[in-house]
């Protein structure tokens, strides 16, 4: 939601699918997930610079490497630093910090472990086994929030003032809560 009122037209974008898709329907249901390629973008973009764990599980190097001209020796714990390379300019272009979910149009790259430069859930053997529920559990709730509410920003405040801040620990969330006004606009009880 931070980053869709940081982006005003990626919000109106998502909302616009969502109404168009399921024109007036009472509620978003999980099949209603299916028709919504945008939403999805945005959920792969929102993972891809605030990945809920920007450090994956420790890892044991089982046999001697060289990773990036560094020699690893057998036995090394490795930390992966997926908050980083989520952010690498030679993988993400010049524009590697502005949220932009059209990155991901045409489906070359996703979050199921195969593509390195993008890793949210991890990759290979030991990749998050709830990807499937992690996915059903953020795209469901915001598609809801998206098609029932238009957002505003409290107090007159503009999404240039909005604080991103970040607050990193074993998981990363926002340092500061995020408050918004909704506004009705597609009643969930007609």
């Amino acid at each position: 939601m931070s980053e869709l009122v940081k982006n005003p037209r990626v919000m109106k974008k998502a909302q616009a699918e969502l109404r168009d898709n399921l024109r007036e329907k009472p509620a978003v249901t999980e099949d209603d997930l299916c028709d919504l390629k945008y939403l999805k973008l945005v959920v792969m973009e929102t993972l891809r610079l605030h990945p809920v764990v920007p450090l994956l599980l420790p890892r044991e190097c089982l046999q001697p490497c060289k990773v990036m001209g560094y020699d690893i020796a057998r036995g090394t714990t490795v930390l992966v630093n997926v908050w980083s390379i989520n952010r690498d300019p030679r993988h993400w272009g010049d524009d590697a910090e502005e949220f932009m979910p059209e990155r991901f149009e045409g489906g070359a790259v996703n979050f199921k472990g195969m593509d390195f430069e993008f890793i949210p859930f991890g990759a290979g053997r030991r990749m998050c086994p709830g990807v499937a529920f992690a996915e059903a559990s953020m795209e469901l709730p915001l598609a809801a929030l998206l098609y029932h509410f238009d957002w505003e920003l409290p107090h007159g405040m503009t999404a240039s003032e909005l604080d991103m801040a970040e607050e990193v620990g074993l998981t990363s969330r926002r340092k500061n809560d995020l408050h918004l006004h909704p506004i009705l606009r597609v009643n969930p009880t007609a």
